[in-house]
């Protein structure tokens, strides 16, 4: 099993129906071959800076792979990502392989490359 976990914040400007259309962006990506899904309040450290999060949990690499290359995913980050501050992104998984995260880093990267638009509203966000 792989599990994509963002932690983000809104910018200060994002109003509470913008805020409501991220998230419910992101529960329509969270329905794409997940075996399930949260997305709502970041319940860390609030010294931290986020206020939300979101988890995707995905069966293997094949459906993590369907996944990044979802329409719903490349167009939902597309409307979303000018929304957010700040954006941290983690992956996790109870599979042992240690090149694992090498796979899973090369499918983001192709995913970027096919979508330089992306590649840009993502770098737009500071990571932290």
């Amino acid at each position: 099993m792989i599990a994509i976990v963002l932690r983000f914040a809104f910018r200060d400007d994002v109003t509470d129906t913008e805020k409501a259309r991220v998230l419910e962006l992101m529960k329509r990506t969270a329905s794409v071959g997940t075996l399930g899904s949260a997305v709502g309040q970041d319940l860390g450290d609030p010294a931290e800076g986020y206020t939300h999060a979101y988890c995707a949990m995905l069966p293997d690499e094949e459906a993590l792979y369907h996944y990044m290359n979802h329409d719903y995913l490349i167009d939902g980050d597309l409307e979303l990502l000018p929304y957010l501050s700040r954006l941290h992104p983690m992956r996790l998984s109870d599979d042992l392989d240690p090149r694992l995260s090498e796979r899973i880093t090369a499918v983001h990267l192709e995913r970027l490359a096919a979508h330089p638009e992306l590649a840009r509203a993502m770098n737009a966000v500071p990571a932290r």
